[in-house]
């Protein structure tokens, strides 16, 4: 090869280095360990919101709901427990086994309980206030009040219960909640949940609760309402319990010497069992809107011994022509008759008040209204318009200072309506359960909706009960109707006996249930509220 004519043809090829594995492996070990450490972390902060720092992770990327208002039908399954038995529980826990507790307790508070392992423990029995003072922005809970309290039943079990509020009702809560003041907790009406244990030195134990109603009280012998709200977010670093070692100290120093002025020594009148104390004189109870009995418009009387009549179709053809001949007769009735009751005054309020240690005031009897009777011809009469009394809303009158008698509650009692003979309510629409979601889209639009079929009774209370659509084994297997996504809650005015768990009620279309509400929730269940208006047979 001649190297003077090719040499320039030839190409520069540079050195070859070699590749350096050492430095790729490192690198990748250091990636793949960044990765295994983002899904630890992600475990992390997601299995355990209840610590501060994960919660407050959290709640930058909106991964958290601030906790929600149930329903007293609604509510997550739980086991009502008393102060007994809450001690026996959590004072034989050591310290691992109620840290690991307590974990739990917030967390399912924090996730509105939607994973919930096991029953929600509540709080059942009577406690007295040893001191209440207002939320700040260095407790868990932000805004509102909170109540340390003893058990009566059981001197070795203390409870914190929060009240969260909006700061508008504070001074209504602090002429309220004073020193000796008795909360009564009931099964029937109260939902107060356990979200801390604390061992204190002496041995007793400490728990925290709070009302997952969130409802409106009253006290008894004053007007004053105010209502509680959800709290919105949490302070988590505030740490738990809400009343620290020198403030819970200083509180039960201060009860003592309250206990010390109010009572004087006593002296024993019998050897025997304990008596029951005698009642309260003032509570707070809850409050709850009723909703007023809407009458028809312009109803008509029929004549004596006259039948439900139809709506009769419009004639057609010839026959139409001959009835436009003939000039109308001048005492007929209207084409739409609408079947008249006899007026009565309304019982219903805008507030239903119901308590459950003080017993409700002798109903006045006012003389019934005579009714003149109907002549042949039936003019139809506009009825009395329904007025209801309202109740007004001043400041609570303050408590007084011997407040020992003073019980504290929450009940829902039954309240009061016009009932009907079967087959003899106002006009309305009668549905079954399969039109439930189009009158649940759509609304009731102001007319009594009425609702038939068969049900079976999954809860019963003493004024209140659970149903479920009695569906059949076709309608099961085909996926027809409302099926087990629809829970109708009843209610019952005072008086009645609803059905006991596990039988089965048929509604026909003389004896069906009024519809005063249907809601529908994010995942397709259908809450559909009814109260009974038929009177006992």
């Amino acid at each position: 090869m001649n190297h003077r004519i090719s040499r320039y043809e030839e190409t520069y090829s540079p050195p070859r280095r070699r590749t350096n594995y050492f430095g790729w492996t490192v690198a990748i070990l250091l990636l793949t360990g960044f990765a295994f450490a983002a899904w630890l972390g992600s475990f992390y902060i997601f299995d355990q919101p209840e610590r501060p720092d994960s919660y407050r992770i959290l709640q930058k990327l909106h991964k958290i709901d601030p906790p929600k208002r149930f329903e007293l039908t609604a509510a997550p399954a739980g086991e009502f427990l008393s102060a007994k038995q809450l001690y026996d529980r959590y004072v034989g826990m050591g310290a691992a086994e109620l840290a690991k507790a307590n974990a739990e307790l917030t967390r399912n508070y924090i996730r509105n309980y939607q994973q919930v392992r096991g029953l929600v423990p509540y709080v059942v029995g009577r406690y007295t206030i040893v001191e209440a003072r207002e939320l700040g922005p260095g407790d868990v809970f932000t805004s509102g009040m909170v109540a340390l309290t003893n058990a009566i039943d059981s001197g070795e079990l203390l409870m914190e219960h929060v009240y969260p509020a909006n700061p508008e009702v504070l001074p209504l809560m602090k002429q309220t909640l004073k020193v000796g003041l008795e909360i009564k907790l009931e099964r029937t009406h109260d939902l107060s949940s356990v979200i801390h244990a604390e061992r204190l030195a002496d041995g007793r134990i400490m728990i925290t609760a709070v009302p997952l109603l969130y409802g409106s009280y009253t006290v008894t012998r004053g007007l004053g309402t105010f209502r509680l709200e959800p709290p919105l977010t949490l302070n988590l670093i505030g740490g738990w319990p809400l009343f620290k070692e020198r403030a819970r100290a200083k509180a039960e120093e201060r009860y003592v010497d309250y206990r010390r002025k109010t009572t004087g020594p006593k002296v024993p009148i019998a050897v025997g069992p304990t008596v029951t104390p005698p009642p309260a004189e003032n509570e707070l109870v809850r409050v709850e809107q009723a909703r007023p009995v809407e009458t028809p418009a312009a109803p008509a009387i029929p004549p004596k011994n006259a039948k439900l009549a139809k709506t009769t179709p419009a004639p057609k053809g010839k026959l139409a022509k001959k009835e436009k001949m003939k000039s109308p007769s001048p005492t007929s009735t209207p084409a739409q008759p609408v079947i008249a009751q006899k007026p009565a005054a309304p019982t219903s309020t805008p507030f239903a008040v119901a308590s459950a240690r003080t017993p409700p005031p002798a109903p006045i009897a006012t003389p019934a209204p005579t009714v003149a009777p109907a002549p042949s011809v039936a003019v139809a009469q506009p009825p009395p318009a329904a007025t209801a009394t309202p109740v007004p809303v001043l400041p609570a009158q303050p408590v007084p200072a011997d407040a020992s008698g003073v019980a504290l509650a929450s009940n829902a009692g039954g309240g009061s309506w016009k009932t009907f003979p079967p087959g003899k309510m106002p006009l309305g629409r009668l549905v079954e359960t399969s039109d439930l979601r189009d009158v649940a889209e759509h609304g009731l639009a102001g007319e009594r909706v009425y609702l038939r079929g068969q049900f079976l009774v999954n809860f019963s209370d003493a004024n209140r009960a659970v149903l479920r659509p009695r569906t059949k084994l076709t309608d099961k297997v085909l996926h027809l109707g409302a099926g087990s996504s629809t829970r109708i809650i009843v209610e019952f005015p005072s008086g009645y006996n609803p059905p006991q768990q596990g039988a089965t009620v048929s509604r026909d279309e003389l004896r069906p249930y009024e519809i005063t509400e249907v809601r529908k929730q994010e995942d397709g269940q259908l809450n559909v509220f009814v109260r009974e208006i038929m009177q006992p047979n």
